[in-house]
């Protein structure tokens, strides 16, 4: 009875030491919310793995794992999924205990002020532009700027400064998708990939991508299109602060103005703020967005616009049909880091969103060669598990001026619509399928 007595004074001594060292890390990470993860999870490993759970510690050092350690480290840190995470996933992982705070990391991607160029992490990578399709770029601009001379009498010496934007109806350059069948073919043509992610032929299949459907299919008198902006306070060179009409608020405007009075669709301009502390901004539109989308059911299509982040040497801009504009990427999160799926982030739309991104993608290049930069692929999710056809946009950057962004929004808005109207893809020529009549 004695021993028994003993023993169990033994384990709830334990039980108290693993308790107390538990609040300790809460209390750091508490106050240590806003430095570097790789800095708290040192601070949490000296101060509190090494002399309280010392074993768990070593299991999480070496690579050889030790006969039920995953279930052993779950069940002990259960309540903290962030330090859990950041065990399993190495100093790239969050340490956040709060399930919201797994987003923390996507609030800073595009946070580059004052940083050297080597530390941009979608710089060259999605600067991509094969030669087969500048030279489609620049035999596009060469046609339409001869039919414009030729229709007004015009020569380039008296030619207005500005032109007006024309739709392109016919495509500059057609894919082959047969030479893109293979997997590394395919990243090659589209695709940037961050070092933090690893995509993989399961995901990536250009037939699949394809054949998604894509169309909106109610008509316009409900809300059809969502455009907010979770990153609200990004400008232009040439911004004016605090006015609503410019930067990328006024973009997203100028964008929703367009596909309403140009293409027909009911949009939903969502102007709010969550962007005061940038790095939370993803998990501070969360349940404003999910509240909206419950509201509007009927609303098909959600984009998040912002504008990227480069070196002040570096421009994001070309010359289209004799006006500066500004180019865009298309973003997607994998939900995935090197190491496997992030698993409190699940995506049910990954698939869909992949397709979105791909279609709007090559339309570009086949359209309007050198308007798109490569489609970037990261680790986490930046609210697109919301709505099957969701677009994350990076609108230029910081240095472009408010007239590249809107001459931008022209070519964007007319590709929106050839993707959400069925235009693109060629349902049927692209899948070696007879294309039915009427699309």
């Amino acid at each position: 009875m004695y021993m028994n007595g003993k023993r169990l004074k033994i384990i709830l001594i334990a039980v108290v030491i693993i308790s107390f060292a538990f609040v300790c890390a809460e209390i750091l990470r508490e106050r240590e919310k806003k430095t570097e993860s790789s800095a708290i999870h040192g601070i949490a490993e000296e101060l509190v793995m090494e002399p309280y759970l010392p074993g768990i510690r070593r299991m999480n050092e070496t690579d050889r794992r030790a006969s039920g350690d995953g279930f052993w480290r779950k069940a002990l840190l259960s309540q903290y999924p962030g330090l859990l995470y950041a065990l399993e996933n190495g100093e790239e992982g969050v340490t956040e205990s709060d399930y919201a705070k797994l987003l923390l990391p996507e609030g800073s991607d595009e946070d580059y002020r004052g940083l050297p160029e080597e530390a941009l992490e979608y710089g060259d990578d999605a600067m991509h532009l094969e030669k087969n399709l500048e030279s489609a770029f620049l035999k596009e601009n060469e046609i339409y700027l001869s039919s414009e001379q030729e229709e007004e009498g015009e020569t380039a010496e008296d030619a207005p400064e500005q032109q007006s934007f024309a739709r392109v109806e016919e495509k500059s350059y057609r894919y082959q998708w047969e030479e893109l069948s293979s997997y590394e073919a395919l990243i090659k043509a589209f695709y940037a990939v961050d070092s933090t992610t690893v995509a993989g032929e399961g995901l990536l299949q250009a037939e699949k991508l394809l054949e998604k459907d894509m169309r909106i299919q109610g008509d316009a008198d409900a809300p059809q299109i969502l455009i907010y902006h979770t990153h609200s306070k990004e400008n232009f060179v040439d911004s004016v602060p605090g006015d609503e009409n410019s930067g990328i608020l006024g973009a997203g405007e100028y964008l929703a103005e367009l596909l309403r009075e140009e293409y027909g669709y009911n949009v939903i301009h969502h102007t709010g703020c969550y962007d005061e502390d940038r790095a939370y901004a993803y998990s501070n539109s969360l349940p404003a967005l999910e509240e909206i989308l419950a509201k509007n059911p009927s609303i098909e299509a959600v984009i998040d616009l912002h504008r990227d982040e480069m070196p002040a040497d570096r421009r994001l801009v070309m010359d289209l049909q004799g006006r500066p504009t500004a180019q865009f990427m298309f973003f997607n999160g994998l939900c995935r880091t090197t190491k496997g799926a992030i698993e409190q982030l699940e995506n049910p739309y990954l698939s869909d969103n992949l397709a979105l991104s791909f279609q709007m993608q090559a339309a570009c290049n086949e359209y309007y060669p050198g308007i798109a930069r490569r489609i970037y692929l990261k680790a986490y999710r930046y609210n697109m598990h919301l709505c099957p056809k969701s677009l994350l946009i990076e609108l230029g950057a910081q240095n472009n001026t408010e007239e590249e962004i809107h001459n931008a929004c022209d070519v964007l808005a007319h590709v929106l619509d050839l993707v959400f109207g069925g235009r693109e893809p060629e349902r049927g020529e692209e899948m070696g399928q007879d294309t039915p009549e009427g699309d």
